[in-house]
Order: structure tokens, then sequence, then C-alpha cells
């Protein structure tokens, strides 16, 4: 089924007033407000890295006050337990039985601040609920409430005290968001607000209501075989072949060799997300087809926390933004 005209002019409005909206309490952050749009309205998580200081839970709180969601935010720290997540079994002991106390993931925007100093068995405690959108507590399977969204934040430079986020887990964001520095422009803004934007009221746009539209407007948009098989080729290109020779070659050869850095490539789970969030894009553009430019301008954000590199990347300083961009500049174009 075909979108029409006018229900793309009306997900749009929505679009420009959440924009709009946004831009009361942050200064600048384009690529970030779109990248958390994109990820509410193809229905998935995402994990933002920055520095301290970038206003990252102040752009996951603004996010939820005007979708009108219920927020809650988990603080992880190294003492954190699952069931500080998650809820646990209270026992009652005036009526003789326990009773389900449910945890913080128990909401609609669910802010898991620096998710990579909790250990492991705290942050496997969400896979659960990122991948199947319940909770099991004691024997008991709990469906968590709809629409349902985890926004997670580490902090790059900090590393000591904290647990690398297993590739499982990654691969369950959607996206994976980075918070770089103002312009000095921005931060003259910044400076002069003094942080009285933080505090600005900002107006409720979305509701689920108006996420289902979107989100009903999203799979309307078309792809062709064209655009599938350009997706595809984009993610079949990083897996490398073990059956594929090493190239002994002068440098400039193997820094041209994308798989040369890669350990593992991307899951099938990359080309999903690639679709989803080029429909968005498209959506975004006022469109009701999939370009390939659509495609490429989320490459990054989608691919870029699913690469496995290897030693050979980090001697060399290539970063998997660094293999994104030479895959779309090599890849031929449908």
């Amino acid at each position: 089924m075909e979108i029409s005209k006018y229900e793309l002019d009306e997900c749009v409005s929505y679009i420009n007033r959440c924009r709009t909206e946004v831009s009361k309490r942050l200064v600048g952050q384009k690529d970030i407000v779109d990248g958390i749009l994109t990820a509410m309205i193809a229905g998935g998580h995402v994990l933002l890295e920055g520095v301290p200081g970038l206003a990252k839970t102040l752009a996951v709180r603004t996010f939820a006050e005007i979708s009108g969601l219920e927020y809650k935010r988990i603080q992880f720290t190294p003492d954190l337990l699952p069931a500080d997540v998650t809820g646990t079994l209270i026992y009652q002991q005036t009526l003789g039985k326990f009773a389900v106390r449910r945890g913080p993931v128990f909401s609609n925007v669910v802010l898991a601040d620096e998710i990579n100093r909790a250990p492991a068995k705290v942050q496997s405690a969400l896979l659960e609920a990122m991948a199947e959108h319940q909770v099991t507590i004691g024997e008991t399977s709990y469906h968590l409430p709809e629409p349902f969204f985890v926004l997670a934040t580490q902090n790059p430079i900090e590393q000591e005290g904290t647990y690398n986020l297993p590739e499982a887990e990654l691969d369950r964001f959607l996206m994976k968001l980075l918070i770089t520095y103002p312009t000095p422009e921005e931060e003259i803004q910044v400076i002069k607000a003094n942080g009285e934007s933080i505090t600005s009221p900002v107006q409720q746009v979305f509701s689920p209501t108006v996420l289902e539209k979107c989100k009903a407007a999203v799979q309307a948009i078309t792809a062709d075989e064209k655009i599938l098989r350009y997706i595809v080729s984009i993610v079949n290109v990083t897996r490398p072949d073990p059956n594929r020779q090493e190239k002994r070659s002068s440098a400039a050869q193997k820094k041209n060799d994308i798989l040369h850095y890669i350990s593992f490539g991307v899951s099938p789970r990359a080309g999903i997300a690639l679709l989803q969030c080029a429909r968005v894009a498209a959506l975004f553009a006022g469109r009701g087809f999939v370009l390939p430019e659509d495609v490429q301008n989320v490459a990054k954000p989608v691919l870029r926390h699913r690469l496995v590199l290897n030693y050979e990347a980090s001697a060399d300083g290539v970063s998997s933004d660094d293999l994104i961009s030479k895959i779309i500049e090599l890849m031929p174009l449908p």
C-alpha cells in the first residue's frame, strides 16, 4: 500500500514540530536529534557516546517529555545488580507469598546512563528487554509497556572501572550516535543561556497514537529491489572470507583493503536496520520511496558499532567510520 501525500506531510509536520521543541533546550546537535527521532519512529534502541557535559541525559529527557511517554533513568554503577534493573520477587509475610516488585525497566523510555560502568551480568539483564520487550522474574515473563525504547549513554574517554559492551548487546542497538563538541558559535549560545535552557518548558508533540501513525507511514514507504540489493552488498562486503588469501603488499594497498582491518562483519540484523532507517530518512525528506543516499546517510550510525575491528586497525588508526566511508565510496550505486 502506497503512502499518500497527505500522510507524508502530516508526519513531516510532527517531525518538524519535534525538532522545534527540542531546539528550545539543545543547541545544535542536529544529527543527534534526527538520530533519536529515527530510532523512535523505527522502534529501535540508541547508544549515545560522548564525553561528559554534552547534554546526552538532557536530550533523552527532552525527547521523553515531547513524546508524552513514561520515562525512567537507571544510573549504572559497578555495584548495580540485575534485580535493580528488571525487578525481583519480594516475600510478603502477611500474605505468605511472593509478589513481584517491577524495576525501572518497566517504562516506555529507559535511560541507561553510563551503561559501560556496570558489569556484564547487569548489562545482560537488558538483553531480553531490548530484544523481546519482556522481562523474566522468577519463573514468569512479563511484557514491557509499548512502545519501549532504551537510550544508553557511555563515556569514551574514562576506561578505568568500565566494562566493554558485548557484541551481542551492541547488535541490539539500532544506532550508535556520536555526540561531538559544539561549534564556537553554538558554544557562545550555550554560555549565554547559562543553563537556563535546561528548564525551558517543551510541549508534547508525539503520543503513542501519533507514533504508531508515523511507524505505519514508514512501513508504507517503498524500497525497490535494487535498493535491497545495494543494502545487502554493503553488508556482505564487511564479512571476511575465511578462504581469502592475505595480501602481502604495500602499506597503501593495505589501507585500501577493507577486510584487512575487520575481524567480524555485521549480522543480518544490520541489513534490516539499514532498510528501516533509510525508510525513516525518506520520510524526513517527505518522499514515499527510498533512494541510495538515504541508505548512505544512515550507514555510519547503523553499522559503526556492529563492526568488530582487529588490532591492526587500532595500530593504523583506522576507525569503523573510516571503513564505512570507504565501503560507501567503492560500492556501485544501483
